[in-house]
């Protein structure tokens, strides 16, 4: 009985030997979540053996028939929505091919655990290079069958060793060690302190100071790494000078970055989100113009604008709430910018960064490198953006001024641009320090590699929030997200949902543009047919709920990102600002989710039942108003 079926397998293992090919599943994953629904696509069978096979999960000696669909492409089926009921070791299998191969599943819980320790940790303990350390090796000890010898030895090599491993990742270090070290020349050649002596006349309290640092942050909205480390970097001195606390510096920093970035009509952020939505679009054949319906979801995007406002308001009243308010007030009152014990993510106030003795303080020593930086980051961005928008056939004759304007710079290459702009900003910067002879060749060098060197530890944590990203991304913390928040979905509720789904998603894996790719093809289609479905939903309330559902991707995302301890910008907020990074986070944290509680109840949750979004931006203001003018305290010295 046994030898006509060992026929089968030999004959099929010859065939597959003779091509030179061996049935796998395509994209396979390390680990699989149980209960969620996977359609997994095998590949490299012949179209004669596939036509009769049958396919089973095998368990415990069980066998669980799956459902199988062929692909115009004889040699691929896709077995569709298979679910792992328990976690263990599966055996997918083909009997009559004689094929088999092995599926780890873990509990679905688990894939959410890495990011929730690193965090809680981070701001338990206030160490997050640990924090990040251990949840990575959490998460990867998870893959290895939980032995923690095994998950500690693959975290090193796997995921900390390879998570630079990317030349965009790359490029985000080279230019910030790059910037560091013109920050450390300009320091050193006094331009530092010039500046600082400069706009002391016109920023000349803490009032002002606040104000100022905000209006830099605002008026740098094309890119938010740009935004981050030039205005962190050229604010500090002031900001130290009139007793505002790196807290609150970082605060404005990070609060005028992205949230800035993702509405502005031209930024670095627009060209990607406007892929993502003309893909969804397409997929709907729809006939909808990406950029104006960008446009048109502006007055929706209620996070960023409301993060905006809470800014603008804390720096004219002087006001602060909770942890924010305790730091501003040790700060003003012992003259003290950072917390006793703390350590600042860049080392930027060590003596080798100070001004040499007797060296004149002149403000345009620091002024044209941080102008070179800005100027070469606009002409990098047109000078790329225009070559790969002609390359990819992007630019017609007849467009819009606005229109051909955010194709250009949507489309450019802004880690190459800030590569450019921080080495050449640091070139300036040392040739202005030689030809006034304010420092040596090997002294404007030395200052340089100081300012390299102030930014390690922010290197070794931005290294780490990556790993951590990656092992989020292998055990889908994304998709179980999804998994818990999707059974709740109502044409009225899918802005709410969409907005905290993807907070949660950006909180937990530190990356505002990784969510957006991951949400908006699945929430767009729903925020499009739902309300359709409806007959008591209006035409004008279904339009309303479908750019309120796209721009609520875009907040939450934000949103998630602004507050995460292990997102990029986060960390880089708290580099560029020279704060400590977990009291960053600390402070900054309960006014996030303040602007994110008014987004929700003056925002999506009115829009979903048919209230203008100038309404909910109105209610927004008034709430910011009263909750910083009732419960806000002034600083006095």
């Amino acid at each position: 009985m046994r030898r006509p079926r060992l026929m089968l397998v030999l004959f099929f293992l010859m065939n597959s030997v003779a091509a030179g090919q061996t049935p796998v599943i395509e994209n396979t994953r390390p680990i699989y979540l149980s209960h969620l629904k996977y359609d997994l696509t095998v590949v490299n069978f012949q179209a004669d053996s596939t036509s009769e096979a049958q396919f089973f999960l095998e368990k415990d000696g069980k066998q669980f028939p799956l459902l199988l669909k062929r692909l115009p492409d004889q040699n691929k089926i896709v077995l569709k929505n298979v679910s792992f009921s328990e976690a263990g070791h599966f055996r997918l299998t083909a009997p009559a091919l004689g094929w088999h191969t092995e599926i780890k599943v873990i509990p679905n819980w688990f894939s959410i655990l890495p990011p929730l320790i690193a965090i809680l940790l981070a701001l338990f303990f206030r160490q997050v290079i640990v924090s990040l350390f251990f949840g990575t090796w959490l998460g990867v000890t998870f893959l290895f069958d939980y032995n923690p010898f095994s998950g500690f030895l693959y975290t090193l090599t796997e995921y900390v060793g390879k998570a630079p491993a990317n030349p965009e990742r790359m490029a985000i270090l080279i230019f910030s060690l790059a910037l560091g070290g013109m920050v450390g020349v300009i320091s050193r050649s006094g331009g530092t302190m010039g500046i600082v002596k400069s706009l002391t006349r016109y920023a000349s309290n803490r009032q002002k100071g606040q104000l100022a640092t905000w209006l830099m942050g605002v008026l740098i909205f094309f890119d938010d790494y740009a935004n981050t480390l030039i205005v962190g970097n050229t604010m500090r001195p002031l900001t130290d000078r009139l007793k505002i606390s790196r807290e609150k510096l970082s605060y404005l920093v990070d609060s005028t970055a992205a949230p800035v970035a993702t509405m502005a009509i031209i930024s670095t952020w627009i060209g990607y989100q406007l892929s993502l939505m003309n893909d969804s679009f397409q997929t709907l054949n729809l006939q909808l113009n990406p950029y104006i319906t960008f446009l048109k979801t502006i007055p929706y995007n209620f996070y960023p604008i409301f993060t905006l406002m809470f800014g603008f308001f804390i720096a004219v009243s002087n006001r602060d709430l909770f942890s924010m308010y305790k730091a501003e007030k040790r700060c003003v009152q012992k003259g003290t910018v950072l917390r006793e014990g703390a350590v600042p993510l860049a080392d930027l106030d060590n003596s080798e960064l100070k001004p040499m003795p007797g060296i004149p303080l002149r403000w345009y020593n620091a002024f044209v490198p941080v102008s070179v930086v800005i100027l070469t980051t606009l002409l990098g961005l047109w000078f790329t953006g225009y070559q790969n928008a002609m390359a990819s056939g992007l630019i017609a004759q007849k467009m819009s001024t606005l229109r051909y304007v955010s194709v250009v710079v949507g489309h450019a290459d802004s880690f190459a641009v800030l590569m450019w702009a921080s080495f050449l900003g640091g070139v300036v910067a040392i040739l202005m320090a030689l030809i006034q002879r304010l420092l040596n060749l090997d002294q404007a060098l030395r200052a340089w590699v100081g300012g390299v060197k102030a930014m390690v530890m922010a290197a070794i944590i931005l290294t780490l929030a990556w790993s951590i990203g990656n092992i989020c991304s292998d055990l889908q913390t994304a998709n179980y997200v999804i998994y818990l928040t999707k059974d709740f979905l109502s044409p009225h509720l899918i802005p709410v949902v969409a907005f905290f789904s993807a907070g949660i998603i950006a909180l937990s894996t530190g990356t505002s543009w990784g969510t957006m790719a991951i949400l908006i093809p699945i929430v767009v289609p729903m925020a499009y047919q739902l309300p359709r479905l409806d007959a008591s939903i209006s035409p004008v309330l279904q339009n309303h709920i479908f750019l309120s559902s796209i721009a609520s991707i875009l907040a939450g995302a934000t949103f998630g990102d602004h507050c995460s301890p292990i997102s990029d910008t986060t960390i880089m907020s708290s580099m560029a600002s020279g704060a400590d990074h977990v009291d960053h986070v600390r402070t900054q944290l309960p006014y996030a989710f303040i602007a994110a509680i008014i987004s929700l109840l003056a925002g999506y949750l009115l829009i979903g039942y048919g209230v203008s979004p100038w309404i909910s931006l109105l209610i927004g203001f008034l709430m910011i108003v009263t909750i910083i003018r009732f419960f806000g305290e002034k600083v006095e010295a």
